[in-house]
């Protein structure tokens, strides 16, 4: 895993500011494409009529409305565009964090919460681009948004899950899905 020097980050304001250019039209079929590449998977797994959370939704809760239209119940969470906190009290049979987590300034917390809100045997689907080798680092575009301040690689996957009493799947260079449950 690598970090970005916490002395670089944005300021809160900033930030926002950058996610307020972010296009998550949820009408957009080209970005309900994109968010496809972790829906079919997880919706493969989970039973019907489920309840989930959509984990750092943004400003156009995409996922959740695709999640609800296969028949599912959804809460929405995003500290900046949705910040009730009353939905972290609740357990769920599933969360998504879809390009959310290399925005983590604190990813042990912050993961720990995610898992945290799954019953027995739920899943955490998680999208993120993930580095491959670290000598690519320096020519790797997905560093250059000011937003993204952690990076992930496969064995940060593996190591997450094992910590977390999960297993992992880890379905292609930008999906991975967690079941909890499963002792280390």
């Amino acid at each position: 895993m690598i970090f970005m020097d916490p002395g670089d980050r944005l300021e809160r304001a900033e930030e926002r500011e950058q996610y307020d250019l972010h296009e998550n039209d949820p009408a957009d079929p080209r970005y309900r494409k994109f968010l496809s590449h972790l829906s079919v998977p997880l919706l493969e797994r989970v039973a019907p009529g489920s309840q989930g959370l959509d984990f750092g939704c943004g400003p156009g809760p995409a996922l959740a409305m695709m999640l609800e239209e296969a028949g599912h119940r959804m809460s929405v969470f995003d500290p900046y565009y949705d910040n009730d906190p009353r939905v972290l009290e609740s357990k769920y049979d599933f969360l998504t964090a879809t390009e959310v987590v290399e925005h983590f300034h604190r990813p042990g917390e912050e993961f720990r919460t995610m898992f945290s809100l799954l019953r027995p045997g739920g899943w955490l689907g998680v999208m993120t681009s993930r580095l491959s080798a670290p000598e690519g680092f320096a020519s790797w575009h997905y560093k250059n948004d000011p937003t993204h301040v952690c990076f992930y690689a496969d064995a940060t996957l593996v190591w997450l899950a094992h910590r977390h009493a999960a297993r992992v799947e880890i379905l292609s260079d930008r999906v991975a899905l967690f079941q909890a449950g499963y002792e280390p």
